[in-house]
């Protein structure tokens, strides 16, 4: 118990740490640097501060206020730190003109004073405040839109020749919560509905909030229609929302939540095998919980086609090791708001788009709704169609 105080503390220091410094660098660079009038600096120190301890402290409040202000913060706040995450990243490449501004001028022996080191600061800062500016208008635009069918053709070695043609529906990282809701699901599943599915496959990431609050706006689920079923794997972000509570509720709609386990998708010779495991990271939050893709594989006959639904990519390494011909991930987000596309890199093996991996083909969707800011920024939202097909072997 101590541990985990312990570190969640820690995780607070280095959120605010990093918070904290993201936004001293904005002022400086889009106020103090220009020289801005001295009264200008000081009133946006304090929006800046005001907005740097919004992001952090709306995530806990939202939780315990009626929806329809929890939801207008949550723009607030959420909208706020996908601008701040592009502006700093475009100040950010800004440094690059700036530092070779200075290096050139001193290299030709006129070096920069201080009204025309102002001057550079003033005009960086316009540019990256009209490039962010238009980066965030084409990222609402782009996550608030209409989700966009995504199809993609994956052959594989096993399919039985009848199942060719066989048709997968993924949603992922739908993130139901404080500015998504029912209205924008129950259209969501009109359109899985309409495009006729096999089978439908949720693979984590479903809500940000509790059964009790989000209840309703989960609803729609029960309306989703596929001719061998619906089926659900954890996400971390269950985990924070009562994921115990959530496997029950999931269990009323109609929808089966494979926890480590393996069932058989159609009749006799034409079927394969599909599994789902836990999340990732689901050991060290909730007890009795955590992958377990042997569990999962445990008896099956190798010579059948096997289906991962695993939430975070990073599973395929055992996947692999387990004769697994397709699996079926979410969690990145595709980046959602590039550069960010670049650290996700850093954490998961494959970030978007369908990929091998040694004998092991993966999916990777940007997920259906998104986290945080409402905005997509080279990296729209999907409903992902996987028409499976028989690979015949070169």
């Amino acid at each position: 118990m101590r541990r985990s105080v312990l570190a969640f503390a820690i995780f607070l220091l280095v959120i605010t740490a990093v918070v904290a410094g993201v936004h001293y660098y904005l002022w400086h660079r889009m106020l103090r640097a220009p020289q801005i009038d001295r009264r200008w600096q000081v009133l946006g120190a304090r929006v800046l501060i005001a907005l740097g301890i919004a992001m952090p402290v709306s995530m806990f409040l939202v939780r315990t206020l009626p929806r329809t202000i929890g939801t207008l913060i949550s723009y607030l706040a959420y909208t706020w730190m996908g601008i701040a995450a592009m502006l700093f990243s475009v100040l950010v490449i800004t440094e690059i003109v700036r530092w070779s501004v200075v290096a050139g001028s001193a290299l030709a022996s006129r070096p920069l004073d201080e009204a025309r080191r102002a001057f550079l600061s003033r005009l960086l800062a316009g540019a990256a405040g009209l490039v962010t500016m238009g980066l965030a208008g084409m990222g609402v635009a782009s996550a608030l839109g209409a989700v966009a069918v995504k199809r993609v053709a994956v052959g594989l070695r096993r399919l039985p020749a009848s199942l060719t043609g066989f048709r997968i529906v993924q949603l992922t990282d739908v993130h139901i919560g404080p500015t998504i809701g029912k209205e924008w699901l129950a259209g969501i599943v009109e359109r899985v509905n309409a495009l006729e599915p096999d089978l439908v496959v949720i693979t984590g990431d479903l809500v940000d909030g509790s059964v009790a609050a989000l209840q309703a706006h989960v609803a729609p689920l029960a309306d989703l229609r596929a001719r061998f079923g619906v089926y659900f794997v954890t996400g971390n972000h269950e985990y924070y929302s009562g994921a115990t509570e959530w496997i029950a509720e999931l269990g009323r709609l109609g929808v089966r939540v494979l926890r480590n386990e393996r069932v058989t998708i159609g009749d006799g010779d034409a079927s394969f095998d599909l599994a789902g495991v836990d999340d990732w990271k689901s050991k060290d939050m909730a007890p009795g919980h955590g992958p377990d893709i042997a569990k999962a594989c445990e008896g099956r006959d190798a010579s059948r086609e096997l289906i991962l639904l695993a939430h975070q990519p990073r599973q395929i390494f055992e996947a692999a090791a387990h004769g697994v011909g397709l699996q079926i991930s979410g969690h990145t987000h595709g980046g959602q708001i590039f550069p960010i596309t670049l650290l996700v890199g850093l954490d998961q093996p494959y970030v978007a788009g369908l990929s091998r991996h040694e004998e092991t083909q993966i999916y990777v969707s940007r997920g259906t709704g998104y986290w945080g800011p409402p905005m997509r920024v080279g990296a729209p939202s999907e409903i992902t169609l996987l028409q499976l097909e028989r690979e015949v072997p070169a």
